[in-house]
């Protein structure tokens, strides 16, 4: 089947390519380290890379107060919305090169880092951001580069994905470059504590399905399996807490590394169909991304159950949902129901009410297209498989 070996290649190909690790600098506080790491790096003028909310509610100001504080100079581009647009990334790049910046920092959630990147990559290389769509189109390193995520979910702080949207053609699509890892990674527990519940539950179950696609998938490796692990069993034993109290710091700390470990490991490994279809649903519908990964979880997990059963069960363990005394099928279920009663403890929806049925047909040949040959899953989908779950999504 050429799936299996294109799959089969690439995993011997990704064993060839050296994915750096961000240095990780995290803990209560963590942001006023931020002006001493951009100096270790060599950056004198950052371009701040975030959203006009996280300006509003004081965010951005520990950052800007911590480069004050050192005397650095910097420039603000407040501008990133949700989907970051070629337009927008575009607009980044003149404030980058306006301002005569020769680093970037990237503050917020999943866009904001995604824009960052895209930004980046589009100044070393001094072309638009559309020419580095795809694999291995930038080759070149980035300036300094630092990450502050503000959102326990996306795992962009340890990545080499770029996502940017196309509103015309309702597509997402990917910048992918080992040169896209942030330089340095920096995890402040205390700039989460006023994510609203929502939020918080939707970036947990964001980062819960990294670990799990990356987990069960074909280019797992033990390092991998390793971050995966780890990451479902601090999301099993935090997500709850933080989301019904989202002032617990210790809470907030453990879901930022169970983001990072995520997305260490699918950064290495891949994803799955989760993803495949959370990207149409966010190119067509604008649905945020964790949130469609939240909702389409459960369904994927139940479709994969046979082919992923060993490494369900293994997964079982790790979220104190099994023990070794249960049969592997029985820990695989445990696994299973223990996910969707997580998503149900934290209120995720079941259905997309954007979602119209008419649309289906073509929300599963994109899906289906963009996973085949690409991603390592443990038991392929055919168009009418993925209808037929699109089907269940249909809200009424």
């Amino acid at each position: 089947m050429l799936h299996q070996t294109v799959i089969q290649i690439r995993a011997q190909a990704n064993k060839l390519i050296p994915i750096p690790l961000p240095k990780l600098i995290e803990g209560e506080g963590a942001i006023t380290q931020t002006a001493l790491a951009l100096t270790e790096l060599g950056g004198i003028k950052p371009l701040i890379v975030t959203d006009a909310m996280l300006v509003k509610l004081g965010i951005a100001k520990h950052l800007t107060d911590a480069l004050d504080a050192a005397n650095i100079a910097y420039a603000l581009f407040d501008e990133v919305t949700p989907d970051p647009t070629l337009q927008l990334i575009g607009n980044g790049l003149q404030e980058y090169k306006r301002n005569g910046c020769d680093s970037v920092i990237a503050l917020g959630g999943g866009s904001p880092m995604d824009c960052a990147k895209a930004i980046a990559a589009a100044a070393v290389k001094n072309v638009d951001a559309k020419k580095l769509v795809g694999m291995l189109r930038v080759r070149k390193a980035l300036p300094p580069f630092i990450a502050i995520p503000t959102t326990a979910g996306t795992g962009s702080e340890a990545t080499l994905v770029a996502v940017v949207t196309d509103p015309v053609k309702k597509q997402k699509f990917t910048i992918i470059d080992p040169s896209l890892v942030p330089a340095v990674a920096i995890l402040d527990p205390l700039l989460m504590l006023g994510l609203p519940a929502k939020i918080t539950a939707e970036t947990g179950i964001d980062a819960l399905t990294h670990a799990i696609e990356s987990y069960i998938g074909y280019h797992a490796t033990e390092q991998t399996k390793a971050y995966g692990y780890d990451a479902v069993k601090r999301i099993f034993a935090n997500l709850p807490t933080a989301y019904a109290d989202g002032r617990n710091v210790e809470a907030r700390r453990q879901m930022s590394i169970a983001s990072f470990n995520a997305g260490v490991a699918f950064t290495r490994a891949s994803i799955g169909y989760v993803h495949a279809i959370a990207h149409q649903m966010g190119g067509y519908y604008h649905i945020p991304h964790g949130l469609a990964n939240a909702v389409i979880l459960p369904h994927i997990l139940d479709f994969s159950f046979e082919n992923a059963l060993c490494r369900y069960a293994e997964l079982a363990i790790a979220a104190g949902l099994a023990t070794a005394e249960d049969t592997q099928v029985a820990a695989a279920h445990k696994f299973v129901a223990g996910v969707k009663a997580l998503n149900k403890t934290l209120n995720i929806q079941t259905d997309f009410p954007e979602l119209k049925a008419n649309d289906i047909a073509e929300l599963a040949k994109r899906a289906v297209r963009e996973a085949y040959c690409e991603y390592p899953v443990p038991k392929l989908m055919n168009r009418t498989q993925c209808e037929a779950l699109l089907n269940k999504l249909v809200a009424g």
